[in-house]
């Protein structure tokens, strides 16, 4: 049997979760001396391609023009050929066109990974051109919601989707490892009163991520003494931040709120720093990695009940969850989790690391990815 060489394909290497999941499955294939490659627009996280010592190849593979996308085809197959790549996993739509034309060229078989669900309407438009993401050897999907979005709205059959999550750096989220000193430098930071519970929302700030709705939250709950940070980036909303603001105006006095936007590096600090995450997206998130995150922190998470929470939470064990967009009933079960005696605490706490060790960590992730590439390879 030939030698496996992998070709990852996404629109940049900018930020976020692809971006993340690209790197965390280039570093695993490094440490199995399996050769691969990651071809992408480019951005910030090229870097620590570099420093794992993986090839990067810069074309605008995030471009929707079809003329593009067509070149692209051209250079992405000449490259396979030239590196005799074996198998292509592609993250995206706009270069899943150009990966299937260069796999049809080559006859080098691709996959994909729905990284999210996607909207159909028109659909005599988009759903043709998010078909694209169904067309390969095998598709992974993220999440049992994802993967059952795939078969409904595009019919493919269950068999030809692996279902692998996310996974959260237990290595990095740890509590162990997270040093007092960087918890008390964020307080001084940012002038975190020292002498109240904390809730933490993590996200962008963004409508559909439900801030307005946190706010809404936070008026209604009987616990008044309190602080909650939105920690995020409002990559220029800044209409949507002055909403926030009008509704901090209207909260009660001894009720501190903070927004402010850090580096992932500071996240574990954060988390520690929280007594309770909050994850309060008002449409189902794909997965949503924070919430695996918060919880190998031992946070107690409080999520809606959609979308990927309901994997990664068992309600009352390892979280809660509740009913979606239902501000009153976030505000009480908020209430409820600050008033908890330290013994339920811990015990959910506990429950929680053990949960993401064992099912939502990125060994397990990179791991089964792997298994599919072996899979396929043969």
């Amino acid at each position: 049997m030939s030698k496996m060489v992998i070709m990852q394909i996404l629109p940049a290497l900018q930020d976020g979760g692809v971006e993340r999941g690209t790197i965390e499955i280039a570093s695993a294939l490094q440490k199995k001396g399996i050769e691969n490659y990651v071809v992408s627009s480019g951005g910030k996280m090229v870097h620590e391609l570099n420093r794992l010592g993986v090839e990067h190849f810069t074309l605008p593979v995030h471009s929707k023009n079809p003329l593009k996308m067509w070149l692209n085809s051209r250079k992405i197959a000449m490259l396979a050929r030239a590196k005799g790549v074996t198998l292509m996993h592609v993250r995206s739509r706009a270069p899943a066109w150009s990966v299937k034309w260069a796999s049809k060229r080559t006859g080098i078989p691709f996959m994909t990974t729905f990284h999210g669900v996607y909207g159909i309407e028109p659909k005599w438009l988009k759903k043709p051109y998010n078909a694209v993401m169904t067309a390969g050897k095998c598709v992974i999907a993220i999440s049992e919601h994802v993967r059952h979005q795939i078969m409904r709205d595009y019919g493919t059959p269950a068999e030809k989707i692996t279902l692998v999550h996310r996974g959260a750096d237990i290595n990095r989220f740890d509590p162990a490892k997270v040093s007092g000193m960087a918890v008390t430098e964020l307080f001084q930071k940012y002038d975190i009163p020292l002498d109240k519970p904390i809730i933490m929302v993590q996200g962008r700030l963004t409508t559909w991520k439900g801030q307005l709705a946190m706010l809404d939250a936070l008026r209604l709950m009987k616990h008044k003494n309190i602080t909650c940070l939105f920690v995020g980036a409002h990559q220029g909303r800044l209409d949507y931040v002055e909403k926030m603001k009008e509704k901090i105006a209207v909260l009660p006095s001894e009720t501190t709120v903070q927004i402010f936007s850090l580096p992932g590096a500071d996240m574990p600090a954060v988390y520690a720093l929280s007594d309770v995450v909050a994850s309060v997206s008002l449409k189902p998130e794909p997965f949503g990695r924070a919430m695996p995150e918060a919880q190998a922190m031992g946070r107690i998470v409080v999520a809606f009940k959609h979308g990927g929470a309901c994997e990664t939470i068992e309600d009352g064990r390892t979280g809660f969850l509740i009913e979606p967009n239902n501000i009153k009933a976030l505000a009480a079960k908020l209430d409820e989790v600050l008033s908890m005696d330290l013994g339920e605490r811990k015990k959910i706490q506990a429950n929680a690391i053990e949960s993401v060790r064992k099912n939502f960590s990125v060994q397990t992730m990179c791991d089964k990815t792997l298994a599919v590439y072996e899979r396929m390879h043969k």
